[in-house]
């Protein structure tokens, strides 16, 4: 039997038991993907991550990435949170760092402060297909005059998902997705996608993110889908692509885990970039017996 040491950390959230918890396994190196696996299982959160040696030079550390379900090729709320306990624990100094994800190296910015606010630079950003407003709005389980007049669109940096503006905060809260609704969106059973409602805001956003083939009925704070809601909401004139636009992705208030995402847009329409900011809460540590 091995003993491994874990923290579980609130991310996006300067409060405990807000934003998205996260498990962190800061010395993984002996710890295989199987294993990995089971204990995400275990774990029971939204991710858990796993902190590995790089392989690459440029790059501090490797970052394994597991939901209860699956691997992920990145994931915001597990990059900024894994960075936060990196940060406190010193084992990496200065404003700026890499970590080493499945996507690829994922530069990490700290803006300090009374508390660091962490930026993570979203990984290039693709635009897909689009989807008939009919069928998003019968998978959600709401009228189709409850969305806005642009068409819902696959976007993807790392993880393709379904973005959907709709008309209110009303709207988005009665909005909910289930295996039955995601079947009427996928254009294969092979599919692995996520699908993201949101309304613009004066401060930016309102959102929500379901995914529930990711064992994620619903994500209290999805930051490798905030890059794409900025590309998506600039591409749509829903918000500012000037460079240095700053705005607020609000996510999970309405499953009692409200989380504030920043964005800063660094580039033309974001073509330079995309980062996206938070704050870290930590909240327990603990060991694992395995």
């Amino acid at each position: 039997m091995s003993a491994h040491r874990y923290r579980v950390v609130d991310v996006f959230t300067t409060h405990a038991l807000e934003g998205n918890a996260l498990a962190v396994f800061p010395e993984a190196a002996d710890i295989d993907a199987a294993m990995m696996q089971k204990i995400a299982k275990e774990m029971n959160l939204a991710e858990t991550t796993f902190v590995q040696p790089a392989t690459r030079a440029d790059c501090a550390f490797a970052l394994r990435i597991f939901t209860p379900a699956r691997e992920m090729p990145f994931a915001g709320h597990p990059t900024v949170g894994t960075s936060f306990v990196l940060l406190d624990e010193q084992r990496v100094n200065g404003e700026r760092f890499v970590l080493e994800e499945k996507v690829g190296p994922v530069p990490i910015r700290v803006e300090n402060g009374e508390r660091p606010l962490i930026w993570l630079t979203t990984p290039p950003i693709s635009f897909g297909q689009t989807y008939a407003p009919a069928i998003c709005a019968r998978a959600l389980g709401i009228s189709e005059r409850d969305l806005l007049d642009v068409a819902p669109q696959m976007v993807s940096a790392g993880n393709p998902g379904i973005f959907i503006a709709l008309r209110d905060k009303e709207a988005v809260d009665r909005a909910w997705l289930g295996l039955d609704g995601l079947a009427m969106l996928k254009a294969s059973p092979d599919d692995n996608i996520l699908v993201f409602v949101f309304t613009p805001t004066p401060t930016g956003a309102y959102s929500r993110m379901f995914a529930p083939e990711h064992g994620v009925v619903e994500d209290p704070a999805t930051g490798s889908a905030t890059g794409p809601l900025a590309a998506y909401m600039i591409q749509n004139g829903l918000a500012s692509g000037t460079p240095g636009t700053r705005f607020v992705s609000e996510q999970g208030t309405k499953m009692g885990r409200r989380s504030l995402l920043h964005v800063h847009i660094r580039g033309d329409r974001g073509t330079d970039g995309i980062e996206v900011g938070g704050h870290v809460t930590p909240v327990a540590e603990g060991t694992l017996h395995i």
